[in-house]
């Protein structure tokens, strides 16, 4: 299957766990690309002002998986952005991915998924879930293999 992967990161936490998705999904004999949502300058955490780069290549895949990060208790405004600007979507398999800060999903994670999935349904995509990867405390990477399992299952679906 061809899956693209397109994320956010402003820190590199949420590219962190796309790219192991990446690798297990390339690993099971997936064609996996992994592209970034590209702002045309530097902008300051929690800023509404930027303008978006090149758009990443969304045609050709057979599952998208979009990634960003909780920011003020909602999904990142510029995956929000980039979402709201991009071509339907019309019955593109649609897999997400959301990481915060805190150490509960209800702090933020639920609703950044939530919105994002909302996004990706007004577009047209059929969402099959998504993943929130909570950032504080002990083991960390033990939450982001759990996360990479859970989401290269809903890829699978596909």
């Amino acid at each position: 299957m061809n899956v693209g992967i397109v994320v956010y990161s402003q820190t590199g936490n949420t590219r962190r766990v796309a790219t192991k998705l990446g690798e297990a999904l390339a690993s099971a004999g997936h064609t996996v690309t992994l592209e970034d949502v590209k702002l045309t300058q530097e902008r300051a955490q929690g800023s509404r002002s930027f303008t978006l780069g090149p758009a990443p290549r969304l045609a050709g895949h057979e599952v998208l998986v979009f990634g960003a990060a909780v920011e003020a208790f909602s999904l990142s405004p510029v995956l929000s952005s980039f979402l709201g600007g991009i071509a339907p979507l019309d019955g593109k398999r649609v897999v997400c991915l959301v990481t915060q800060a805190f150490p509960y999903r209800w702090l933020g994670g639920k609703r950044a998924l939530r919105q994002m999935c909302t996004l990706c349904e007004a577009k047209g995509a059929k969402v099959l879930g998504g993943e929130v990867v909570n950032w504080m405390g002990a083991g960390l990477d033990d939450r982001i293999a759990r996360a990479v399992e859970r989401l290269e299952a809903l890829v699978r679906s596909a």
